[in-house]
């Protein structure tokens, strides 16, 4: 069995790599060849625990995630607050071939997601900007991902904590060779940006509705429990809304079980999933005036497509270390 540390997937897990098996996942799960239980919830002292298995038949890949979130780690135990690690399998004899760190490959596979949908949701024009609420792990991995969707020209990020900020900035525009500034506030972004991500943790809208311009794709990632939303229910009413997986999305997603709880929209506003934009089934956006919105809640399929990736480009490289239980 292979063990990978977190700078070993570090070492092996590319944007461009992750976006093209994550996109592969969803269409399996659109095709009815992908098998994805709702992730299964535990809720110990301090913390809650998920698990989340997935079995991707075309891809030959068989995995679940481990992922935990506790609250009081940093303080008590010196630990971060969220962890995860991956068990792979061998789908031909169910034996685990391989345990990896699972932080960084949940950030890149995030951004993925919404890179991929991103692809085929967003304009097609050169030299767009983008817009990034927050200025965490998944933001970055946000803006990456858009770097590899499309020619950008800019990049506003904004947060209410500036050293966040000017540590993205400074990280970001030197990673992506792109011109990445501060923007001064929310409406900023909305004035200037052709494609906006939200990753933050924010519990409640974060930027009015109303204000977004015609023809912008949005991607949001950051809320994924019902009571929590960093969307306004004007700017869901707006859009026209894919969904990772319609499931999900009326399970834990707040930014569309909100409107609907209020009345606002029902669970017919929901356009499509994007396995059904890949594959085919349904048509992306309409015209270049239309706004469009993906809402990512994190599915397992992706997890388990980039675990597989991951190793077999480090079994191809040669790194990590084998063990015998």
């Amino acid at each position: 069995m292979l063990l990978l540390t977190g700078n070993e997937v570090m070492k092996v897990l590319d944007m461009a790599d992750c976006m093209e098996v994550v996109e592969k996942a969803f269409a399996e799960l659109a095709s009815g060849t992908a098998v994805m239980p709702l992730r299964i919830s535990i809720y110990p002292l301090d913390g809650l625990a998920l698990y989340m298995p997935a079995y991707l038949k075309e891809m030959g890949a068989l995995a679940c995630k481990v992922v935990v979130s506790y609250k009081n780690n940093p303080v008590k135990h010196n630990l971060p607050t969220i962890m995860g690690k991956l068990l792979l399998q061998n789908p031909e004899t169910g034996d685990v071939i391989c345990i990896m760190d699972g932080a960084y490959l949940t950030a890149v596979r995030t951004g993925a997601a919404s890179g991929v949908a991103t692809k085929y949701l967003a304009r097609h024009n050169k030299g767009q900007k983008v817009g990034i609420f927050g200025a965490g792990v998944q933001a970055k991995t946000q803006l990456w991902a858009m770097a590899v969707a499309r020619d950008l020209a800019k990049a506003y990020i904004y947060d209410i904590a500036d050293e966040a900020v000017t540590k993205f900035v400074k990280e970001m525009s030197i990673k992506l060779n792109l011109e990445v500034v501060k923007a001064d506030s929310p409406a900023h972004i909305l004035e200037e940006a052709d494609i906006i991500c939200t990753a933050t943790s924010s519990p409640t809208p974060i930027f009015d509705g109303t204000k977004v311009r015609e023809g912008t794709h949005l991607n949001s990632v950051g809320s994924h429990v019902p009571n929590a939303r960093e969307l306004d229910t004007a700017i869901i009413k707006r859009a026209k809304v894919i969904a990772d997986s319609y499931e999900a999305c009326l399970n834990e997603a707040g930014d569309i079980i909100i409107p609907i709880r209020e009345g606002a929209i029902d669970k017919s506003h929901m356009y499509a999933e994007l396995g059904e934009i890949i594959t085919g089934k349904k048509p992306p956006r309409a015209d270049d005036k239309e706004i469009t919105l993906f809402k990512s809640n994190g599915l397992a399929i992706q997890d388990v497509a980039t675990a597989k990736l991951v190793y077999d480009k480090a079994v191809q490289a040669k790194i990590g270390t084998e063990i015998e239980l």
